[in-house]
């Protein structure tokens, strides 16, 4: 069966290069999902050409704008002018809902008073515990990230396929397990010639390299200054747009 991936934004928050922020989009046989959905991913999917209200699930790493930011336009659009009328899943930590209901009233103040007339249902995924969402499953795992965001990385499981994705984390002791026999393996990039705190850097994947077993990895998330090396790189580098056949 097959499972493709579009890379609708492959930025940073600050969008570095001109791109879009995190947003992965997985299409299989018989659901659509995102991995992550950055305050300027509505846009991004209108630029491809995709209805959001086709998109089933959104799985989250972690509760930073440029990954769930664009939730609140999401939801107001399909309540209102897309006038959605199929089920969504916004999976994601814990503290998922409450947070995600604090970022809609930051961004869309009133918004709380507008009632979906589609299913709407949140869940919040346990770390280490293979959890259903929809026709998913999905694995998280801790990450080394800002801890008021409640950071992981996902591995999740559809039509026989495996796509994980780091988030924003530092290495931790899970990437191995995370990227084993995947796919898909996206990993975030964030500096080439030095490591920050809270991310994963380049000098950081080539020492780790052989510990990464999945069938194919793509860097993602580059700075201003990895922007520098996207086309030098020996490795596969995301790019807005880009398709992955699995």
């Amino acid at each position: 069966l097959s499972v493709t991936v579009t890379f609708v934004g492959s930025g940073d928050a600050f969008g570095a290069g001109g791109r879009f922020q995190t947003c992965i989009l997985v299409d299989a046989p018989d659901t659509r999902f995102v991995i992550d959905f950055g305050a300027s991913s509505l846009i991004a999917l209108n630029k491809l050409g995709i209805d959001h209200n086709t998109i089933d699930a959104v799985v989250l790493t972690h509760l930073h704008g440029d990954h769930c930011g664009g939730i609140p336009f999401f939801l107001a659009d399909a309540m209102l002018g897309a006038r959605r009328d199929r089920p969504l899943i916004i999976a994601g930590p814990r503290q998922t809902r409450e947070r995600i209901a604090a970022v809609n009233d930051a961004l869309m103040p009133g918004m709380h008073v507008m009632e979906p007339r589609f299913p709407l249902e949140y869940q919040e995924i346990d770390v280490m515990r293979p959890t259903r969402v929809g026709e998913l499953t999905v694995t998280s795992f801790p990450a080394n990230h800002t801890g008021e965001t409640n950071p992981t990385s996902v591995r999740v499981e559809v039509a026989g396929k495996t796509v994980a994705y780091t988030g924003d984390s530092a290495w931790t002791k899970h990437f191995p397990a995370l990227a084993a026999d995947a796919d898909l393996f996206v990993c975030e990039c964030y500096f080439h010639g030095k490591s920050v705190r809270f991310h994963t850097n380049y000098p950081d994947i080539q020492e780790h390299r052989d510990e990464l077993t999945a069938k194919r990895m793509i860097l993602t998330h580059f700075s201003r200054e990895m922007m520098g090396y996207k086309d030098s790189a020996p490795e596969e580098c995301a790019f807005d747009g880009m398709v992955v056949e699995l």
